[in-house]
């Protein structure tokens, strides 16, 4: 069989899979963009110690690497790329306020709310693409002249987007208001900050821990919001 199968890639599978899944029920019956986003967190969650994971072996071989590297950003793609696209679409299809537009709009309004939205989510995937394919190459450049690990991103990391979007839909249990257009807007922010020429120091360990104890408190909040409790 092709490819690596050791413990290093198993975090970068983990979160491709989470991401396929969160795809599927994102797109399944009506949407269900709110389960659609718990597999976007558990792929930020994988995908936030897989280096620290694949660096624990110092005998990889220069190709696995490169493949790890690849699959990773293969992986990034999907997970935070692909899936909040679509439970933006997910969002379209159970938000009360599009679905009463699609039922009682003429059909010119329809199509044109219908094709902004796309256009929006496609902009975010390609925006999402453009910055993983340049960060590949940049990153092999920088490795013949510096080496060791990165310090600094240009621009905001596609992996954001596993606290970004939660925090977003979080908002819509405490609120009554439809937050779908909140979403959009967020979605639009989101991929032009990926392209965005700006300096942003990389977090360390204690970064990443404080990183997934704020993902943590979304997922329990959610969860327990999901089972009825609403804050007062």
């Amino acid at each position: 069989m092709i490819g690596f199968y050791n413990y290093t890639m198993l975090l970068t599978y983990l979160s491709l899979m989470s991401a396929g899944l969160g795809i599927v029920v994102s797109l399944s019956g009506g949407g269900h963009p709110y389960i659609g986003v718990f597999f976007l967190m558990i792929s930020g969650l994988c995908d936030a110690f897989d280096g620290k994971v694949a660096r624990t072996k110092p005998d990889r071989s220069e190709m696995e690497q490169k493949f790890g590297i690849q699959v990773d950003s293969l992986s990034d793609l999907v997970a935070f790329g692909v899936l909040p696209a679509c439970i933006g679409e997910a969002m379209l299809r159970c938000s009360p306020v599009m679905t009463a537009l699609f039922a009682e709009g003429s059909l010119l309004t329809v199509r044109l709310v219908r094709g902004l939205a796309f256009a929006v989510l496609i902009l975010y995937m390609l925006a999402a693409l453009i910055r993983l394919a340049y960060f590949n190459v940049t990153e092999e450049e920088r490795q013949k002249t510096e080496g060791g690990a990165r310090k600094y991103y240009t621009g905001l990391p596609v992996t954001s987007a596993a606290l970004i979007f939660p925090t977003v839909l979080l908002i819509q249990y405490i609120t009554t208001v439809d937050i779908t257009p909140v979403y959009f807007a967020a979605v639009v922010l989101t991929g032009f900050a990926f392209l965005t020429k700006f300096r942003l120091r990389k977090p360390g360990l204690k970064g990443i821990l404080i990183m997934v104890a704020i993902g943590a408190v979304e997922f329990i909040a959610m969860m327990l919001l999901r089972n009825g409790l609403r804050l007062r």
